[in-house]
């Protein structure tokens, strides 16, 4: 990974084994959007997401991240050598993770960073700047609540995996930009992924 300039821009996504991993995966697909907004885009990913990519969707994750465009880097997250493994280097960095695993919301808020995308995510916690947490579990139990809670405390903005339907879907794909266009949202990336709330409908 090359130096980066003082006004670069970067945004890792973390993709974790919770159901759901469609949302990250689509938020990889609309990752030109993030361009505009970021100078660098690298991918995390644990051996669980690729284990629930391969049940979900029928793909193989860490060739799947390969062929698609638009990444600087894609880490498996027991890669703790990695440069972006040091917050030195997670200047001007935002992270989201998407799906989030409450094993990994767990870690997250009680500081464990037994792995790479849990050290990134300490990092830019760290030196404050925006981490973007997705959710998609149920029911939640107190504990869950109460890990989730203390993080918002810690500066993590929370984008539950909970799809809206004023916008009207038509498909499942509808419901899912619209939690990625949420995603962005909370990132201050422009997008027209999902209609506004109109009371004219």
């Amino acid at each position: 990974m090359t130096p980066r300039r003082p006004d670069t821009r970067t945004l890792v996504v973390g993709l974790t084994g919770a159901s759901g991993v469609r949302y990250g995966l689509s938020l990889l697909g609309n990752i030109s959007l993030a361009r505009r907004v970021y100078d660098k885009v690298y991918v995390v990913y644990t051996g669980n997401a690729a284990e629930v990519a391969r049940l979900e969707e029928g793909v193989e994750l860490p060739e799947y991240l390969a062929r698609l465009g638009g990444l600087d880097g894609v880490y498996p997250s027991s890669d703790l050598s990695s440069d972006i493994a040091s917050s030195s280097n997670l200047v001007s960095t935002d992270m989201v993770v998407v799906p989030a695993s409450m094993s990994t919301i767990a870690k997250i808020a009680h500081g464990i960073q037994d792995n790479l995308l849990t050290r990134v995510a300490l990092g830019v916690l760290r030196l404050r700047n925006k981490l973007v947490l997705v959710p998609r579990e149920t029911p939640l139990s107190p504990v869950d609540l109460r890990n989730l809670y203390e993080l918002s405390l810690m500066g993590a903005v929370v984008v539950p995996a909970m799809p809206a339907f004023y916008i009207k879907p038509k498909s499942v794909d509808d419901m899912v930009l619209f939690v990625v266009g949420k995603i962005l949202d909370a990132l201050g990336v422009e997008h027209s992924l999902y209609r506004r709330w109109s009371p004219g409908g």
